[in-house]
């Protein structure tokens, strides 16, 4: 009989793991009368066409033809130095010592988590993630051979730094604390639980793993820092609090989700230059740079002040669909029903954990009854390291229409009551 391809130890770990994303894809293209609540896609209705219509026309009348060729590796020079403005554009980080050859462009913030864990994971490797967490970051994982591995948190998610404390001084005991290689963070409105990290967290977690013999790089995605809904959060990012020092600590950014995802250009910031210059190689060897007409259009933008009134459209959009989301859970009896949430203050997404005994994951009676009833959500325990609790479900208010939001909540709700715990 002829053998099967001979996979590496990474092609069986990507081959053992099925894309969740891919699947619930899958069902809404299979079922297109769903109302999908999963989606964490942006809305067509806010994307910015005729902005980049604008730039496109500016770009063609420049009498250059260079955004239509191959750019630079690490970046589009022009958005680089951009990125570094909008960066000290934030509260209290106007000091930021940032040049652009500290920044690289990337295909969206994903590829350049994917060589992160790539360059500094192997296969059994650990990576500390928050809990909840964001579940294609840990499928990511997965597909690598590494191991997430969640960090004591609340019931609302937020870090324990005592408990964390205590996770590191327990896996030192079990001999496995050098096998910790990176930390993921999210800093501001995360995915799921739409939380920020505060300074005394960020302060605290610097303190700890400063403690450690060797660095342990930090990642801090901010990818939806922009979509706040009425004041940016106060705290400062990592890149500057003093506590950090010279500790490796990596800025991930996106303009995907505050302007246009098919655009695909995210970017990655650190003051760690052989960090960063590794980066750059393994992306080399991807595609030698991203593509340097979108970054062009993005670039031609920023320092506008369209751009800035797009924000301002795109917050006030969200914030919206917020609210009809809310008021739709609410008046069907969710609260009522047990479940519990705090008001997201930014992103795309609400966190809901429903009463003890609820199993959302796929495939459960839950599960079943909401796709009966033609509903789709992000079961939650995707978005934990050790897949549980099973109770939690995410929502995302972001691509789903604002007139189909009510059906969507009322849906859900019917299902959740029908259910029960």
């Amino acid at each position: 009989m002829k053998e099967g391809i001979a996979y590496s130890k990474l092609g069986l770990c990507a081959r053992e793991g099925e894309s969740v994303i891919t699947r619930l894809m899958a069902d809404k293209l299979s079922h297109p009368e769903m109302l999908s609540l999963a989606a964490g896609f942006t809305d067509n209705l806010v994307l910015p066409e005729d902005l980049v219509l604008k730039a496109s026309v500016r770009l063609g009348e420049s009498g250059h033809k260079t955004h239509l060729q191959y750019g630079m590796n690490r970046g589009h020079p022009e958005l680089r130095k951009w990125i570094v403005e909008l960066l000290r554009s934030y509260p209290g980080e106007g000091h930021l010592d940032l040049n652009p050859e500290q920044v690289i462009v990337t295909n969206g913030s994903q590829q350049g988590l994917y060589i992160l864990v790539q360059m500094l994971c192997d296969p059994g490797d650990i990576v500390l993630v928050e809990s909840p967490s964001y579940f294609v970051f840990l499928e990511l994982l997965k597909g690598l051979g590494v191991r997430a591995v969640s960090m004591p948190c609340d019931d609302s998610g937020r870090i324990d730094i005592e408990g964390t404390e205590a996770l590191l001084e327990s896996l030192r005991d079990n001999g496995e604390l050098d096998a910790v290689r990176m930390v993921y963070l999210m800093g501001a409105f995360a995915n799921p639980s739409t939380l920020c990290l505060d300074e005394p967290t960020k302060t605290g977690l610097a303190r700890l793993l400063r403690s450690l013999q060797r660095p342990v790089p930090v990642v801090e995605d901010m990818a939806y820092r922009e979509l706040y809904f009425e004041q940016p959060f106060p705290a400062r990012s990592i890149l500057a609090l003093e506590e950090w020092g010279d500790h490796p600590v990596i800025y991930a950014g996106t303009f995907t989700k505050p302007f246009a995802t098919g655009l695909k250009i995210g970017f990655m910031v650190s003051r760690d230059t052989e960090c960063l210059d590794t980066v750059a190689k393994i992306k080399g060897h991807q595609d030698f740079g991203s593509a340097n007409y979108t970054q062009s259009i993005i670039a031609s933008l920023i320092p506008t002040r369209e751009y800035k009134e797009h924000l301002i459209r795109v917050r006030a959009h969200y914030r919206d669909k917020r609210n009809v989301l809310e008021e739709g859970l609410v008046r069907h009896g969710l609260r009522e029903a047990g479940w519990k949430w705090e008001q997201p203050q930014g992103g795309l997404l609400l966190w809901a954990r429903g009463p003890a005994g609820t199993d959302t994951r796929m495939g459960s009676p839950f599960h079943r009854l909401c796709v009966e009833k033609e509903i789709m959500y992000v079961p939650g325990d995707l978005c934990f390291a050790e897949e549980k609790p099973w109770n939690c479900v995410r929502l995302s208010f972001g691509a789903l229409e604002r007139s189909l939001i009510p059906e969507a909540a009322r849906r859900f709700c019917e299902a959740a009551l029908d259910a029960g715990p």
